[in-house]
C-alpha cells in the first residue's frame, strides 16, 4: 500500500507540473525552490525506487517457487498414475474374486443338489437290489412308489423328472420290462398330469422271443381309501414303433399314457391315491386277452393272494361272464 501511495503521489506531482501555464513555468524557473521540500520529494522517490528494486529482486524467487510448485504437482500427478492404475487393478481383482466366489457358491449348491439326487438314486438302487429276489415273473408288477412329495419336488425342479420301477418279467425266460413314471408329467402333459409309461428292456432270452412286442398293457393307480375307485387305463403297442422292437440297448424308448391322471386330483385331500407319502401302481401285460370289463374285478382282488390264485379267479370270472352272456 505504501508503494502504491508513493507511485500515485509521484504521478500527481508530475501531472500538476505539466498542467502549469507557460507564464507560470517561466516564473517558477526564476523562483528559488525551497531546499527542504526538494529533499523530501527526492527521498520519497528514492524509497519508491528501492521498493520497486526489491520487488524486482523478489520476482525471480517467486517465479522459481511457482515453477517448483508446478513441478511438484506434476511429479505428484505422475506418482499418482501408477497408484491409480494399481487401485483400478485391485478393484478389478476384487470384482473377479467376487464373481469367483459367487460361481463357487453356485457350484457348491449344484454339487449339494446332485448329491441329494445321487443319494435318492442310491436308495432306489438299494431297494431295487432288495426287490430282485422277489421279482415278478408272470407279466404283472405292483409298484410301491415311496417319498412321493420329494420325488414331486425333484420333478418340478427338473432335477429328476422321472423314476423307474424294478424290472419284471413275463416268465423266467420271457420279456424283461419296467414302468417309468413322470410325477410332474411329460411332453404335452407336463405340469398337468401324471405320465405313466411302459419300457421294454433288453433281456437274456430276447433272441428266441417273438418280436415285435404286441401285448396289451394295462395300468392301475390304486385308491387307498378302500372305496376301490382305482384309475385304470390301457393301451395297445404300436408294433411299427421302435419302442416295441427287440432292444439293441439296455432299454427301448418308453411308450404309454402321457395324460394318465390329473395332478389336481392326485393332490386333493378327498382322493386317497397318495397315502403316507406313497402311491401304488400296477402293470398287467395282457397275455391272456383279459376283456376290458374284467379289469376292475381283477384289480379289486386282494393283492395278498398268490399270483396263481389271482389268475385262477380272473379266469373263473371271465368264464362266468361268458356263461351269463350266453344265457341272456
Amino acid at each position: 500500500m505504501a508503494i502504491q501511495y508513493h507511485v500515485i503521489l509521484l504521478h500527481a506531482s508530475m501531472n500538476s507540473k505539466n498542467k502549469l501555464p507557460s507564464s507560470n513555468k517561466s516564473h517558477l524557473a526564476a523562483t528559488t525552490v525551497n531546499p527542504l521540500v526538494e529533499n523530501t520529494q527526492q527521498t520519497e522517490v528514492d524509497e519508491l525506487h528501492n521498493e520497486i528494486s526489491k520487488l524486482h529482486e523478489a520476482l525471480p524467487v517467486l517465479t522459481k517457487g511457482v515453477q517448483m510448485l508446478q513441478e511438484g504437482c506434476t511429479s505428484i500427478n505422475n506418482e499418482l498414475i501408477p497408484i491409480t492404475d494399481l487401485l483400478n487393478k485391485c478393484q478389478q481383482e476384487i470384482n473377479q474374486s467376487r464373481q469367483t466366489i459367487l460361481a463357487n457358491n453356485s457350484s457348491i449348491n449344484s454339487v449339494q443338489l446332485n448329491q441329494d439326487v445321487l443319494q435318492q438314486e442310491a436308495i432306489y438302487l438299494k431297494e431295487g437290489m432288495e426287490n430282485i429276489a422277489s421279482a415278478s415273473y408272470d407279466g404283472t408288477y405292483l409298484w410301491k412308489v415311496k417319498n412321493v412329495a420329494e420325488l414331486m419336488r425333484y420333478a418340478q425342479s427338473e432335477q429328476q423328472t422321472s423314476v423307474y420301477s424294478t424290472p419284471f418279467y413275463s416268465s423266467r425266460n420271457g420279456y424283461k420290462m419296467c414302468m417309468r413314471l413322470y410325477l410332474n408329467g411329460d411332453g404335452n402333459a407336463r405340469r398337468t398330469h401324471l405320465s405313466l409309461f411302459f419300457v421294454v428292456m433288453r433281456g437274456e432270452y430276447d433272441a428266441i422271443l417273438k418280436w415285435p412286442f404286441s401285448y396289451k398293457i394295462t395300468f392301475c393307480l390304486f385308491d387307498q381309501s378302500g372305496q376301490q375307485r382305482h384309475i385304470i387305463d390301457s393301451f395297445r403297442p404300436n408294433i411299427e414303433s421302435n419302442s416295441f422292437q427287440q432292444p439293441q440297448m439296455d432299454m427301448n424308448i418308453a411308450s404309454g399314457i402321457s395324460k394318465f391322471f390329473p395332478l389336481t386330483m392326485l393332490q386333493q385331500d378327498e382322493h386317497s391315491y397318495v397315502k403316507n407319502d406313497t402311491i401304488f401302481i400296477k402293470c398287467i401285460v395282457n397275455f391272456n386277452d383279459i376283456p376290458r370289463p374284467v379289469f376292475p374285478y381283477a384289480f379289486n382282488l386282494n393283492p395278498a393272494l398268490p399270483d396263481h390264485v389271482i389268475q385262477s379267479m380272473i379266469k373263473a370270472e371271465i368264464e362266468r361272464r361268458q356263461e351269463v352272456s350266453i344265457k341272456s
